[in-house]
């Protein structure tokens, strides 16, 4: 239970934006001002981080909101900086909100002599004090076996079927969901079981990372309006082709949902150029303006779910109620429509 009179927010850098809609939402399902906690973080001319937190902190409940997204290092390094701040100042507990976990495809050994980074940031986060992991969509389930504390790893899911329920309300018999890869079979089928929707694959064939030389779509998609689901879009060029092979196999239209857009490089200029209709993202990862601009990429937010489960963990109360739909509508407030 609660020991704490009120959960106390920090953000670094990495989007800010993201954290004060999470203040925002909790302050409102709580009645009193949610504010982030005062604090700098800044840079030595050596671009060493420096990190003051003006107000005090002893005995309180920590929440650090900070996705480790682009620039990955210095992300990370913001939110261990800030957990030692914490730590060193008396803090009760020190929960950790990412989300978006970086390095978190390199979760295995898949050559002789190559490291596996999931586990080494996960070392780090846990040695700096951190007592507890809230995440959203992590690359590879298992991640969570990485850390010797909790983990909370939010989906994705429950959000896209909302929005997919109220976008798609007049199309939903002739909706067909794809997996674009064997391994991410089990997020699309989490999402089709919700929507009672029909799964395809792509599978895919790699000759190096990044690159893919061939696809082919297991299933029949003739006629179907076809969406893509994944926990993350990088250059989009996978992405792109594998809508172009859904076409070519006779779907009437393709869309994505995709959990963070990490959008590196040409990926919005690719994704505007595709044949997808639409591309809809979450803002795990804070959307650049090339993104805010295109024309057939829209931004789900996330921080009510977040705020919730923040609210959750502070309670002590249960963070996968969060999972079901009927939990999830109330809180985005009538923002879609459920059937």
């Amino acid at each position: 239970m609660r020991s704490t009179p009120e959960p106390k927010l920090i953000s670094g850098n990495a989007n800010m934006p993201l954290a004060k809609a999470i203040a925002r939402r909790m302050s409102l399902h709580r009645g009193v001002n949610v504010g982030l906690v005062d604090a700098r973080v800044e840079r030595f001319n050596d671009g060493e981080i420096f990190v003051e937190v003006f107000e005090n902190v002893r005995g309180e409940d920590m929440f650090i909101i900070q996705p480790t997204s682009n620039p990955a290092n210095d992300n990370l390094m913001e939110l261990l900086i800030m957990a030692d701040a914490l730590r060193r100042s008396s803090a009760q507990r020190v929960t950790a909100v990412l989300p978006y976990f970086g390095y978190a495809r390199q979760d295995r050994r898949t050559k002789a002599r190559t490291p596996i980074t999931a586990k080494l940031v996960a070392n780090m986060l846990v040695g700096t004090g951190i007592e507890r992991i809230l995440t959203m969509d992590l690359h590879a389930a298992q991640i969570q076996g990485f850390f010797d504390i909790p983990v909370d790893n939010l989906y994705a899911s429950p959000v896209f079927a909302l929005d997919i329920k109220n976008a798609f309300k007049d199309q939903m018999e002739d909706l067909m969901i794809i997996s674009p890869d064997v391994g991410g079979v089990a997020r699309a089928r989490e999402l089709a079981k919700r929507l009672g929707a029909p799964l395809a694959i792509v599978d895919k064939r790699r000759e190096k990372a990044g690159e893919v030389s061939e696809m082919t779509v297991i299933g029949d998609v003739k006629g179907k309006t076809c969406i893509i689901v994944d926990d993350m879009v990088d250059t989009a060029g996978t992405l792109c082709k594998a809508a172009e092979v859904l076409l070519e196999n006779g779907a009437k239209e393709v869309h994505a949902y995709i959990t963070h857009g990490v959008m590196s490089g040409p990926a919005v200029e690719r994704v505007t150029n595709s044949v997808m209709k639409s591309l809809v993202l979450t803002d795990t990862i804070a959307p650049s303006e090339a993104v805010k601009k295109a024309p057939n990429i829209r931004v789900v937010p996330t921080a009510p779910i977040f705020a919730q489960a923040i609210l959750n963990i502070w309670n002590g109360t249960s963070v996968s109620s969060l999972f079901e739909q009927d939990t999830l509508g109330p809180i985005y407030d009538g923002m879609y429509t459920a059937d």
